[in-house]
């Protein structure tokens, strides 16, 4: 039987191209955490009140929302390759430009122009690993690349904590220390082929056979990609019949998602003193511990995508509201309870990110996929932006409070899950963008098949 991107065993052009998009990850989980380590250096150094301070921590979510829906269709339009050289190429400049700014508004300006550039790779990344991944490995595959936000945001923590010791200018130098592993990915990245999805459905056949071939080797199949190719598509049609139903999913699940995640690890290290956890530099190597169960968290997605995405995002969100609600019902925790309920909200939470890479490229044809994942992306952001710049004001009158929230937004997510979450594990993606099975009686979630 001819090999096909669908059918065939995976390769090492397949784990390579999954490693180099999830470089792209870890350096955005590097650059969205290290702000929670140095932010509250930073807003003693230029005496910032919690406006400014939860504006800067926010900052780079807001950019977020515009580099997703401006960079996922940029993506669609003129191809993967070039748009995952360029926002890599910014991670660098940017990174060695914070080091620089001699203000907070400076510094504001520059999180909001990198959070572009990580809005960009979170809608290319995703997608171009998904194109290229087969239809058995896309969800452990995508699992994979996912976890090394994690790794990277974990890597963060574990950084700063070990500048923390080097002088006036730490923040300085950890808000530029991300321009190393972006400039090791950047040269990872080089030599990366274009999608042959994305090709085919340019119309540039021979250039897609080119690079199956090269990877599967000369009597490769066609005929998947073949079922998939469509005709240049529009970005409001991510608004249109079906798929409007799909955006507003995809979109809604991914803010709840983040909302919580992001003003949690943003704030982590505050949010543990002020439970009675430990202070100073201490408050902070208990952050790089509960790293931990956030990479085991996103790792654990390898064991369930394939069994279902939506049980998977469903146990998610139920999972996660529990140890944040027991949070908020304790008025004097002891310090082991804090780590326990905080590891267990980081495996429940981080089990199911996968699907935000995952769920995008299989509810979407080629023609909109980066479209539609990057219009989630930045959805998804203004949540997280909301939840990062409210927190400080939040945690200022309660840290219960704070964590009662978390739980109702998990909440949120699960009923939003519950709805509209359709099933499409075991399908290629021509086959799961014409809807996937449904396995709830929901009339919301029928209009999904």
């Amino acid at each position: 039987m001819p090999a096909s991107l669908e059918k065939s065993r995976p390769t090492r052009t397949h784990w390579l191209i999954t490693l180099y998009a999830g470089g792209g990850e870890f350096c955005d989980g590097y650059i969205l955490s290290i702000i929670g380590v140095a932010l509250p250096l930073i807003t003693h150094d230029f005496d910032l009140g919690s406006t400014m301070s939860g504006l800067i921590g926010s900052a780079s979510l807001i950019g977020m929302f515009v580099g997703g829906l401006v960079f996922g269709y940029v993506t669609d339009r003129i191809g993967r390759q070039k748009v995952y050289l360029a926002d890599i190429t910014a991670f660098i400049l940017l990174s060695v430009a914070q080091y620089f700014a001699p203000d907070a508004w400076t510094l504001t300006l520059l999180r909001f122009a990198m959070g572009i550039a990580i809005g960009a790779d979170f809608a290319i990344a995703g997608t171009i690993a998904s194109e290229f991944a087969l239809r058995k490995s896309r969800g452990p595959l995508l699992v994979v690349m996912v976890t090394m936000w994690s790794v990277g945001a974990a890597a963060a923590y574990v950084v700063g904590w070990l500048m923390m010791r080097s002088g006036h200018d730490d923040w300085r130098w950890m808000m530029a220390s991300s321009a190393i592993p972006a400039a090791l990915i950047l040269l990872l990245r080089f030599g990366t082929p274009e999608s042959p999805r994305w090709l085919m459905n340019q119309g540039r056949t021979e250039e897609a056979r080119q690079v199956v071939r090269q990877m599967l080797g000369p009597d490769a199949d066609l005929s998947d990609l073949e079922a998939e190719t469509t005709t240049r598509s529009r970005y409001t049609d991510i608004f249109q019949g079906v798929y409007l139903r799909r955006t507003v999913f995809v979109g809604a699940f991914w803010a709840c998602q983040l909302l919580p995640i992001y003003a949690i690890t943003t704030y982590e290290p505050t949010i543990l003193s002020s439970l009675g956890l430990a202070n100073g530099n201490s408050a902070y190597l208990g952050s790089v511990a509960l790293q931990i169960f956030y990479i085991l968290g996103s790792l654990s997605g390898i064991l369930f995508v394939n069994k279902g995405r939506r049980p998977l995002l469903l146990w998610s969100f139920a999972l996660s509201a529990v140890p944040l609600l027991v949070l908020s019902l304790i008025a004097e925790p002891s310090p082991t309870a804090v780590m326990v309920l905080f590891a267990v909200f980081g495996v429940a939470s981080f089990s199911s990110q996968c699907l935000q890479a995952i769920y995008p490229s299989e509810l979407f044809p080629t023609g909109v996929r980066a479209t539609a994942n990057g219009f989630a992306t930045g959805a998804s952001r203004i949540g997280a932006a909301i939840g990062t710049w409210g927190a400080p004001v939040v945690l200022g009158h309660s840290t219960r409070f704070a964590m009662l929230l978390g739980a109702l937004i998990c909440g949120i997510g699960w009923l939003v899950s519950y709805r509209l979450a359709p099933e499409t594990s075991g399908r290629s993606l021509a086959e799961s963008r014409g809807g996937g099975s449904v396995v709830s009686n929901s009339p919301a979630v029928k209009e999904l098949s």
